[in-house]
């Protein structure tokens, strides 16, 4: 493999929330060579994002570690360094792409003065970068402030910001969740050709088809622990470990049963002894000696494809039967919003002699309709208009021109997506969640639904005391579900809500969304750049294009039959599992 780039041995992290020590990473050892991408994959909570943050030597701004063993960085140790060390590190060695682009852009600079003051780069650079992540307009963008910005627009700022530094090691940390189909295809050409010139990346992500198109190799973690590891095509096309197989038995797909819940994967019944499997209670193939003994050490299924289990390369147990089709549902007719020849226009680009910018058409007629107990999902690329819609629907934003209808008393009710910006940072989980609630119930009922909303969307209810920063990204944005769920409104407005979500947890969430919906007869308007979870949820799908919509219909026939162009340019850019475009290298 040559000098490794990253080397991390032995790594153990402990955490402490009111004065008790958490034990978040377990033994963590592997190494990356110069040029080599490594998909680093799990359950939002398993602790992908804390080992880059400690690659970084950033976990002592977050809380108070205790950190053993050692992560070597070019050859630099980071465990125990000089923070003057780490800064120059981090200056020149290693740069990080984070999943929540919001809170990491200061809101009081714009685009151009963020990018100038990381990286000693001419404008006509910072143009190019942002001109290769697919931004178009790079002057409107360097002259604009972050919140003048959609979610995917921020997300390939900081794409280009990262790169601009020509990094040995690039730590990207779900850098594809905001971004739609065409523009995340885009940006896994320019990474890939990014490790094709020498930079190492470490990729963070839930998505399995991204894993297989851009890594050369997966490491599989699980409650901080990496449970397999191997070779691409053989993780994630034999994987020896039950919890691989359960996440890809989750992952959902243009293909998948729209007529029945999704397969989500089973649910912890216990939480096993310290040392035993950590998988214990949730697998469906454990024998005596997995209650009895620690399962080896990344020993079993094959020659560079190693699973931390007794049981490793073990054919897996029959599939369990499929569920229960969904019911038979109807809409009613009642209108649930209307929006009839929407325009909306902001201000962009630099300000002329009088102080002012001209305005930029952002949705341009658009005619929507949603009737009572339907979903709509509205699809198309990042600053397609998307958001600006919801965000008129909603009233957080006024139309320039047309109407938005609502039933007389109807209050939607929105789940954003940023998740971490829409929490509350000084308050805790379980008392945002239970802000909806009302004021009559008592103490023991309020906390009792707290917890049952949690447990519903795969949230411990312990977490109920947890600070939002003490979540990762698909906890928070499991726990903006619960508080939108947990007093059912008319009109559910959804913004991306299962994009920071893994694969077993976005199938339950799906679930939740279908099966609430034809019970209680709630409508939604769901954006997302997932067109596989679009056809899942929605009744009918509507495509929108820089602020018009091109296309709209039935979900099955829009994804089967498209008839417009940019639709199928959609589909077409979908990243499918097996469509791999890298040399295999052998694993250390």
């Amino acid at each position: 493999m040559g000098k490794p780039v990253l080397s991390i041995r032995d790594l153990n992290v402990d955490l402490f929330r009111d004065r008790i020590a958490h034990r978040i990473l377990h033994d963590i050892s592997f190494d990356m060579a110069p040029g080599e991408v490594v998909a680093l994959v799990g359950e939002s909570g398993s602790g992908k994002s804390t080992i880059g943050l400690a690659i970084q030597g950033l976990l002592n701004a977050l809380a108070t570690p205790s950190i053993s063993g050692s992560i070597k960085l070019a050859g630099q140790e980071v465990v125990d360094a000089p923070e003057r060390s780490l800064r120059s590190l981090r200056r020149d060695r290693v740069r990080a792409i984070s999943q929540d682009a919001l809170s990491s852009l200061n809101p009081t600079m714009t685009i151009g003065s963020q990018m100038a003051e990381g990286a000693n780069a001419s404008r006509d650079t910072m143009r190019d970068w942002l001109e290769r992540t697919g931004l178009p307009d790079p002057d409107r963008i360097l002259g604009s402030y972050p919140h003048r910005l959609s979610g995917g627009q921020r997300q390939r700022v900081m794409i280009a910001m990262a790169m601009l530094a020509d990094p040995a090691l690039l730590i990207a940390d779900e850098p594809t969740t905001a971004l739609d189909v065409t523009v995340q295809a885009q940006i896994l050409r320019l990474l890939r050709s990014l490790s094709h010139e020498g930079t190492a990346i470490l990729f963070v992500t839930h998505d399995l088809g991204v894993a297989s198109t851009l890594a050369d190799r997966v490491l599989v973690c699980y409650r901080g622990r990496i449970v397999e590891r191997g070779a691409t095509p053989d993780v994630l096309h034999e994987p020896a470990h039950p919890y691989t197989r359960d996440l890809m038995s989750a992952r959902f797909h243009l293909a998948s049963d729209r007529t029945r819940p999704l397969p989500a994967g089973a649910v912890a019944r216990d939480v096993p002894e310290v040392g035993l499997c950590p998988y214990l209670g949730r697998c469906g193939l454990a024998i005596s000696v997995c209650h009895e003994e620690p399962p080896p050490k990344l020993a079993g299924a094959g020659p560079n494809h190693l699973a931390l289990c007794h049981r490793a390369g073990i054919d897996a147990a029959a599939a369990d039967a499929p569920a229960d089709p969904w019911p038979e549902f109807e809409h009613e007719d009642e209108i649930a919003l209307e929006i009839q020849g929407v325009t909306k226009s902001f201000p962009a680009g630099p300000r002329n002699w009088f102080g002012r910018r001209a305005p930029k058409k952002v949705l341009r007629g658009v005619d929507l309709t949603i009737l009572r107990g339907e979903c709509v999902a509205l699809v198309g690329e990042s600053g397609s208009g998307k958001s600006t819609i919801l965000r008129i629907a909603a009233g957080l934003e006024t139309a320039d021109h047309g109407e938005v209808r609502l039933p007389d008393g109807a209050r939607p009710q929105v789940i954003f997506q940023d998740a971490f910006s829409s929490l509350t940072p000084w308050m805790r989980i379980g008392a945002q969640i239970a802000e909806r609630l009302p004021a009559q119930l008592g103490r023991h009922e309020r906390r009792d639904r707290v917890a049952e909303a949690m447990s519903g969307l795969g949230l411990d209810p312990a977490l109920a005391e947890a600070l939002p920063s003490d979540l990762s990204g698909g906890q928070c944005q499991r726990a903006v579900v619960a508080r939108a769920m947990i007093n059912l409104p008319r009109l559910l407005l959804c913004d991306e809500p299962i994009s920071a979500m893994d694969v077993s947890l976005a199938a339950q969430t799906l679930n939740l969304f279908n099966e609430i919906r034809r019970k209680k007869g709630i409508a939604m308007l769901f954006i997302t750049h997932d067109l596989a979870a679009a056809r899942l949820i929605a009744d009918r799908i509507a495509v929108l294009e820089q602020g018009r919509l091109v296309e709209a219909g039935p979900a099955e026939e829009v994804i089967s039959a498209p008839r417009h162009p940019y639709t199928r340019s959609l589909i077409a850019a979908i990243p499918r599992m097996g469509a791999r475009n890298v040399s295999e290298r052998a694993a250390p």
